[in-house]
Formats: C-alpha cells, structure tokens, sequence
C-alpha cells in the first residue's frame, strides 16, 4: 500500500538491523501467511478490467484508470527523505486534519510511519493504526517506534483487499501518496467505510494529475474526479479539496452518519 513516484532506492543508516528486522517480522509472520491465503481466494469484483500493464501499472483497471504498481520496501528511504518536508509540507497535511486528542487515526498504506508517527503526539488519548500489507514495512516502522519511545501506534498488517480493520472503531482514515496503488481499491475502502465510525472521515493525499509540471510518474496522480468518483462507489460524501499543497491535493470525504 505505500506510495511510488521514482525507483525504488536504498540510502545508508535508513535501515534497522538485521536482528531488529526479524523480531518485528516475528509479530507479523503468522497473520502474513493467512493473509497470503486469503489472497488467493479473492473474488474479483466485476467493475475491473484487464489490460496490458503499462511500465508503472499492474494491468488491472478500475473505473476507467489504470493501478499503478505498489513500492517495494526496498524503496523505503523515499519515504523518509529529508527533502520531503520541503515537497510535501508534510506538517501543513497534518494541521488541515483538524485532529482531537481522543481520535482513532488510520494511516492506511502507512509505510515506515512517516505520517504515523507524526500523527501520533497529537492524538495522546487516541491511537494510530499503522496498516501497511508488507511485514518489511512495518518491521522498520516498529524499529522507529521502539527508538522513538511512541507507544501509541499500533502496526496492523492488511491484506490486498481488506486493511484489516474492526469495524466502527476509527474517527479517521489518511491515505497519503498510496491509494492509486491498491490492487484492490474497493475492497480496501468498503473495508476502511466499515471501520469507519458514523460521521467518520477519509482523507486521501494525492499527487495533482491536472499538474503536468508534476514530475511524479503519471499512475501515481490522481485528478479529483477520479478520486470523487471512486469514493462514491463505496458511499462516502465529498466534503471539500485543499489544493493548498505544492504538488498534492487533499481531499476529505465523510461516512454519512
């Protein structure tokens, strides 16, 4: 579920050690093998199309738009990279959330926690579910937690087409440069909409398709129809768009209560 605009690459002193790894794959294994099982049973909803995959895309449509693929760990240092405070304003995405203290916060597609364990602090008698579908991910995101001393981000490994959620226990679900990526996007929202609390909300970061001065690669943006019709299928309402990011828009949808 994590977010790719370039190659995969790997920097020095982003990763944890070898040992750190294992013991967080160690939390994850077991439900990794039964999702791996569930996977292989999925029934294909009748609104995708097959193609030729393009260079970035997985050969599977959904209303009209091609699924890019999803990164890789290997291509974790992306995630976190210096430059990104710059690109993204990260803290300005943050703010326009309009957080409470009390909220359930997931961040679907969460990677290693960039969002996460930002978000954390500002939810001190809530949590943030941390849902990413590889174990990798979420073991170099328990390696920062664990570093950090943050103690209310729990890591939850999803699946292709479900986050794994319970249902009616979040405020708030954030998507920050990784929905275009889901090889199963209605599966994964009907999921996120069940977890939804009434009135809940989903936010969902994307790079401006509209922009062609964006040089992000073109499956990895989204336009805000493609996103609003997307979001209509599985019944969340569009409340508004901030476009006051550089390159990304932010748009907010809310579960009719």
């Amino acid at each position: 579920m994590t977010c790719s605009s370039r190659a995969d690459s790997r920097q020095k002193g982003l990763f944890p050690s070898i040992a750190s790894v294992l013991r967080s794959l160690a939390l994850v294994a077991v439900v990794w093998s039964l999702t791996a099982c569930g996977t292989a049973a999925l029934q294909v909803s009748p609104e995708y199309q097959t193609t030729a995959p393009s260079a970035d895309g997985i050969g599977r449509v959904y209303l009209g738009r091609e699924i890019a693929q999803t990164m890789g760990h290997q291509g974790a240092g992306w995630l976190d990279r210096p430059s990104r405070v710059l690109q993204e304003r990260p803290r300005a995405a943050i703010a326009a959330l309009d957080l409470h203290p009390t909220d359930i916060v997931a961040d679907i597609g969460a990677g290693t926690g960039y969002f996460a364990r930002r978000i954390a602090p500002l939810v001190p008698q809530g949590r943030v579910l941390a849902v990413d579908i590889q174990p990798e991910m979420l073991a170099l995101l328990q390696t920062e937690l664990e570093a950090k001393g943050i103690e209310n981000v729990e890591p939850i490994l999803g699946q292709l087409d479900s986050p794994n959620l319970p249902p009616s226990s979040i405020d708030l679900a954030l998507m920050v440069d990784a929905y275009h990526e889901f090889a199963y996007p209605r599966e994964v929202m009907t999921g996120v909409v069940a977890a939804l609390k009434p009135g809940g909300r989903v936010v969902l970061a994307e790079y401006k398709a509209e922009n062609p001065m964006i040089m992000i690669k073109r499956l990895h943006k989204m336009s805000v129809a493609q996103v609003r019709r997307e979001m209509a299928v599985v019944g969340l309402e569009w409340v508004k768009t901030d476009d006051s990011l550089p390159e990304q828009h932010l748009l907010f949808f809310q579960k009719p209560a």
